[in-house]
């Protein structure tokens, strides 16, 4: 599959692009299920303009493990060119086995990726050993480095911290994100950072991004940055400068937000959300569904009250 992915400029570091907000994109399609470049490139320039520092494509929210080879490279084609350089662009390779995630890696390289998004194998059984496997042949697949994953809702074997803080010693390894949900681990994850500072810590789960930050994360990776990327860089700002009464406002705010997640199945949920602020048009892969009449407008009532798009 060629490369048309221009060679592009850096405006960025790896010291200051982690520590703030990097949004897991969503990737919007057209009515016939191919990826929308327009589309992207409105959502890039939404997702920057709201004071993001990265962007993560091919994750969860961007429905990685549903897209095809080809699908997957032309939505992060489209992202690399619309970021212009401005942050670095981090690919998702989530998927079941170590060969297709390599593969994976390699056309994300030659896409224009600037780093890779790894989390652990799944569909058969796995263990310490065969995670860590899975994270080094990927890393000796190419150049780039890599961001963990920890999100085991998904893959169904979570990424013990021991496991992490080994890795770590690769300098290649840059943090882990962490959307597992669980806060003790997530208190591990932290302690890694004792010894080697530059690992960074992100809170992938929106619950728990005020906590998180103010107990030293360095950032933050929210589906719901998507459409709402100013709410989040607000609190990132707010934790920064330790405002903790500006901390629990917001954090009750995206607290009550979240529940836009539990009108049916939450990625349809999270891509209707960002139709009615005008991004994209809320259709999924199959075989998943776009949200219902009845839930998108109980997600337009939502939306309403924190004031993302106007009343009905």
């Amino acid at each position: 599959m060629p490369n048309s992915t221009p060679k592009r400029s850096r405006s960025w570091s790896w010291e200051t692009a982690l520590c703030g907000v990097i949004p897991p994109m969503i990737s919007p399609l057209t009515p016939a299920g191919e990826p929308d470049g327009p589309a992207i490139v409105k959502l890039v320039k939404h997702i920057l303009g709201g004071g993001c520092t990265g962007l993560f494509a091919l994750g969860g929210c961007g429905e990685g493990a549903y897209l095809t080879p080809r699908q997957r490279a032309e939505v992060l084609r489209a992202a690399v060119r619309a970021t212009s350089g401005r942050v670095p662009v981090l690919a998702g390779t989530m998927l079941p086995g170590t060969g297709p995630a390599v593969e994976a890696a390699r056309q994300a390289a030659d896409d224009g990726a600037d780093a890779l998004v790894v989390g652990s194998p799944y569909y058969y059984p796995v263990d310490d050993g065969m995670q860590r496997r899975h994270v080094e042949a990927i890393l000796a697949a190419g150049p780039l480095p890599v961001l963990l994953y920890n999100i085991p809702q998904a893959t169904h074997h979570p990424i013990a911290p021991s496991l992490a803080a080994a890795l770590a010693e690769e300098p290649r390894i840059l943090g882990i994100k962490d959307s597992a949900g669980d806060f003790e681990a997530f208190q591990a994850f932290l302690r890694i950072k004792e010894k080697r500072p530059a690992f960074c810590v992100l809170q992938g789960h929106e619950a728990y991004a005020a906590a998180s930050l103010l107990l030293g994360s360095d950032g933050l990776v929210p589906g719901m940055a998507n459409f709402a990327p100013a709410r989040f860089v607000e609190l990132h700002r707010a934790a920064v400068t330790d405002d903790v009464a500006t901390c629990t406002r917001l954090q009750t705010a995206i607290t009550d937000l979240e529940t836009l997640h539990v009108q049916g199945h939450w990625l349809p949920a999270l891509k209707a959300a960002c139709a009615l602020c005008g991004l994209g048009n809320g259709i999924p892969s199959p075989p998943l569904l776009p949200a219902s009449g009845t839930d998108r407008e109980a997600i337009r009532a939502i939306l309403a009250r924190h004031r993302l798009i106007p009343s009905p």
